[in-house]
């Protein structure tokens, strides 16, 4: 909890996941069962995340309210002393308009903490059963969107950039411009045979995922009408057969475990280290 006194109210911002209630964190579900006020999105928060709050409190569905009336919550719990638990899908740090919350809240002197949560991308990841960050293959995961869109991007923040780097990418946002995104990461470098993964509302009751190649990719989206609530991830890591890691390597040592000498001599050979 940072700042505020407690006789003032507070905000709480959970992250509920990317769909499915039981995504909820432990943490995120005491928070909506302590709180006076739930303000959640029914546009993109399940319903059954509700079932923590606790009786007699007040729940208000954000999905058509502007800044302002949500401001006008916060408001109300600094004055009254209520607690607040404001209910965002995945999580609070990717694309949660929550910046622009805390500032506020820190202005009216409520105390706030954030409740982190399982983002899609993760969702999408764990539905086709990969890892991101295939050793040898590709060691980074870039969190990005499409530009062009309603929010405009930073300097240097573009898609083709970022897809020059060739490892996987995780594009939010995007689906609506599925053709622009597919020639975007095709000019960045992409082979045009790259695993692509689209996920629509993953693990929603009506989840759809789909895997093609990225020269597919915008014929893909576009046969399922796709543009609302659709991830896509991208890169050779989606379809490459494990390496073998060196964490869990014999010739591998850490604070507890010693390396097996003559498989630490083997390890130390494969990397070209005498």
């Amino acid at each position: 909890m940072n700042g505020g006194a407690a006789a003032r109210g507070s905000v709480t911002f959970v992250g509920a996941g990317p769909g499915a209630a039981d995504l909820l964190t432990l943490r995120g579900a005491a928070a909506i069962g302590r709180a006076d006020v739930v303000v959640w999105a029914s546009s993109l928060v399940h319903p059954g995340v509700l079932a923590h709050a606790r009786p007699g409190a007040r729940l208000v569905d954000s999905a058509a309210a502007p800044l302002e009336q949500v401001i006008g919550i916060y408001e109300e719990a600094a004055r009254d002393g209520l607690h607040v638990a404001r209910v965002h899908s995945g999580d609070p740090a990717l694309w949660g308009a929550v910046q622009e919350q805390l500032d506020r809240c820190a202005a009216m002197g409520l105390g706030t903490e954030i409740v982190p949560g399982v983002s899609s991308f993760t969702a999408v990841a764990a539905a086709v059963g990969r890892e991101l960050t295939i050793p040898e293959v590709a060691q980074s995961v870039v969190l990005t969107r499409l530009e062009g869109g309603k929010t405009p991007m930073p300097p240097g923040e573009t898609v083709r950039e970022f897809a020059a780097h060739g490892t996987t990418m995780a594009l939010f946002l995007s689906a609506a411009r599925s053709g622009q995104l597919q020639e975007e990461l095709l000019a960045g470098g992409y082979p045009p045979e790259t695993p692509c993964v689209v996920g629509y509302r993953v693990t929603w009751e009506d989840e759809l995922v789909l895997r093609c190649r990225l020269d597919e990719l915008a014929g893909t989206v576009r046969a399922h009408k796709l543009w609302k609530h659709t991830l896509v991830l991208v890169g050779p890591a989606l379809d490459a057969e494990g390496t073998r890691s060196h964490l869990y390597h014999p010739g591998h040592f850490h604070g507890y475990r010693r390396p097996d000498p003559a498989a630490r001599r083997a390890l130390r050979s494969s990397r070209g280290t005498p």
